[in-house]
């Protein structure tokens, strides 16, 4: 019961207002961000937010229904990511739920648990589905390290445990500072403000 009871909590009208606009962010940086071959992701601003301000079940499943959502209407690649974008949501809620979204230091702390749970959640996907060669900017530090002579899963893991870092801390300390800019009262009405004041 206890489990089904923390589930509720995440999820109030505030929240369902929230995950369609984290949704749209995700989606739009994520796709600006693949068309510019950048080294970094920056798909998971919206899913930390609602993480942060609403709890870890809807966090997750922001992340999840946003790389669906991705993956069937706009970039089928995104689709395959739902498990990784599942467990970045989880864990921002976490975080938050432990205090780490009070102050930007203890954002960075956040941001860089998220990160080893995403590089160790999409290191089996990028093996095993693409070979270790995806479409993000990343992969030219794969296609290196594979050049240099390491192993597939090695130079997959490696490059994961130094991109991901800087693209979830970056992304962490975005959705802090727009978590900063809204106002106490509307802040309040999110199940789990209390986690970020």
């Amino acid at each position: 019961m206890k489990l089904i009871d923390s589930i509720k909590k995440d999820f109030n009208t505030m929240t369902l207002v929230l995950i369609p606009v984290a949704i749209a962010i995700n989606v739009v940086i994520g796709e600006i961000v693949a068309l510019l071959k950048l080294p970094v992701y920056l798909d998971s601003i919206g899913t930390v937010l609602v993480g942060a301000i609403c709890g870890p079940w809807a966090g997750a499943l922001t992340g999840t229904l946003s790389n669906v959502i991705w993956g069937l209407i706009i970039d089928p690649n995104a689709f395959p990511w739902f498990p990784v974008a599942f467990f970045i949501g989880f864990v921002a809620g976490w975080c938050a739920n432990f205090g780490l979204f009070k102050s930007w230091w203890k954002v960075v702390i956040a941001g860089f648990l998220i990160a080893l749970t995403a590089a160790i959640v999409s290191t089996p996907i990028a093996v095993y589905l693409y070979g270790g060669i995806t479409a993000s900017g990343s992969s030219f530090i794969t296609a290196y390290l594979l050049a240099t002579g390491k192993s597939l899963i090695t130079s997959v893991l490696s490059t994961n445990f130094l991109v991901e870092p800087v693209d979830k801390i970056a992304t962490a300390l975005l959705a802090f500072a727009i978590v900063k800019g809204l106002a106490g009262r509307y802040l309040s009405r999110f199940p789990r403000a209390e986690n970020v004041r």
